[in-house]
């Protein structure tokens, strides 16, 4: 395990395409798998605190539930407005386990 990182799942619980939600200390990270690969934003929208990880997931698009407002969920960039860009979180997987950044 890479220090500083915490295994949340195992690589194979995620389907491409899709979105998922885990809880480290309390915290909610949303997790996209995007073929073979894993990117985290932190789980609140940063426009009105919507639960991204229960928007849709289009290619690197991630849509908020709530409002509608779209990031990159490669660099967390807001395409609606870029002044509000999500927060990433780093992720990496290791030996079929991902992990995140603690």
């Amino acid at each position: 395990m890479p220090a500083g990182f915490r295994p949340v799942l195992r690589f194979d619980e995620l389907v491409e395409g899709t979105l998922s939600e885990v809880l480290v200390d309390g915290r909610s990270v949303a997790l996209a798998r995007v073929g073979d690969q894993v990117y985290g934003l932190h789980g609140s929208c940063p426009h009105a605190g919507g639960p991204l990880a229960e928007g849709i997931l289009e290619g690197t698009t991630l849509t908020c539930p709530q409002h509608g407002w779209s990031f990159d969920v490669t660099t967390g960039a807001c395409l609606v407005n870029p002044e509000d860009a999500a927060a990433t979180v780093p992720v990496r997987v290791v030996g079929g386990v991902v992990c995140i950044q603690a």
